[in-house]
């Protein structure tokens, strides 16, 4: 009783601290005269993320590496697969052409790096240095481009952020520094007892730290993308909600294993489990979303229901693996044999221009 307690708490506290870190961070930064569109490409894609940074980074420390790395490939996995998938079955989601020209393929390419920088079986300091450094690279980049983009596209973040150039007085000021202040307390206090909850759970169940780290911890540092992708295709800020998840996916292998690569004494372990399954996996749904991007560049919603269902189909595997099942081999090889080529046939026939997609590209 007092696991699930400390487990549903520690959530609570993630997703309380990350939207109160986020409101002080966007209001404070508009304050400082930078643009709405930069706050939610930058300040709000990192702090919904910033959940998975607080519970990686304190795993690390305590020497639960498995958590750390299954943390970040579980989000990752479940912020496409269901995020997109529940937010595309809310309303059709538009892809902006910066998002297939940049954003997607760095994502790809962040993604095919991990594996790369962990076959030694870590994630080193100096791999942590890299990805970190990419990160900065990335984020100075997008707030040159964020320059050029459109009156209507800023005006959009404006709105959906609630940051515009008001004048900030002394008290203002002073309540925004006390949300990321506080919003900092409740995401370390959250990420102790996530942790803490979590890892009892596995010794409770036998289960592995991997197998807790892709599946509650992950769902629950999801939360805060949850919020923030569905609201904003409720809204019709479809482009903001795709644009969240493949933010916070970038941010999540670059800053969340980058930084918790620097700061862990001895790096980040890389579990072979991690390497042979979850971690392709994680790649495969990554290159999964580039026909299903690239059509009309309109996710449709029966094309998030292919989504959610893809994850059921994960969930699964987990469930099977868990529980020792002789099936869970097959199931690992039909799943990494036929997301790609499934996913590319059922769009490429099935895939119809809709009136969202042929009147106007985003």
């Amino acid at each position: 009783m007092f696991t699930a307690i400390l487990l549903i708490v520690g959530m609570v506290l993630l997703v309380a601290g990350a939207e109160s870190l986020v409101r002080g961070a966007s209001k404070l930064a508009a304050s400082l005269g930078i643009s709405p569109l930069v706050v939610g490409l930058t300040v709000v894609a990192f702090g919904t993320s910033s959940p998975e940074l607080a519970v990686s980074t304190h795993a690390a420390f305590t020497g639960e590496a498995d958590i750390a790395i299954g943390n970040v490939v579980g989000s990752n996995i479940f912020n496409i697969l269901f995020i997109l998938g529940l937010s595309a079955m809310v309303t059709p989601l538009a892809v902006a052409q910066q998002l297939i020209r940049l954003d997607m393929p760095i994502m790809i390419g962040a993604s095919l790096l991990l594996p790369i920088l962990g076959m030694d079986g870590k994630i080193s300091r100096l791999d942590g240095l890299l990805l970190f450094s990419l990160l900065v690279a990335y984020t100075v980049f997008l707030i040159r481009q964020s320059r050029k983009e459109s009156k209507a596209v800023q005006e959009e973040y404006e709105r959906e952020y609630g940051v515009g150039d008001e004048e900030k007085t002394p008290r203002a000021w002073k309540i925004d520094l006390a949300y990321v202040v506080g919003g900092m307390i409740m995401l370390l206090l959250g990420s102790r007892w996530l942790v803490d909850g979590a890892v009892r759970v596995a010794l409770d169940l036998g289960v592995s730290e991997l197998m807790i780290g892709l599946t509650i911890i992950a769902v629950g540092t999801s939360l805060p993308e949850v919020a923030t992708s569905v609201i904003a295709s409720l809204r019709g800020q479809r482009d903001i909600a795709v644009g969240n998840v493949v933010g916070s996916n970038i941010f999540n292998i670059l800053a969340v294993v980058g930084l918790t690569g620097l700061v862990a004494p001895d790096g980040v372990p890389v579990s072979i489990d991690a390497l042979r399954f979850d971690i392709p996996i994680m790649i495969m749904v990554v290159l999964a979303c580039a026909p299903v991007f690239l059509t009309g560049l309109i996710i449709q919603r029966w094309e998030g229901f292919l989504f959610l269902a893809y994850y059921l189909a994960y969930l699964a595997h987990l469930v099977l693996a868990g529980m020792g099942s002789a099936a869970a081999p097959g199931l690992d090889a039909v799943v990494l044999s036929l997301m790609i080529p499934l996913t590319a046939l059922v769009v490429l026939i099935f895939h119809k221009q809709s009136p969202l997609s042929s009147d106007k590209q985003p």
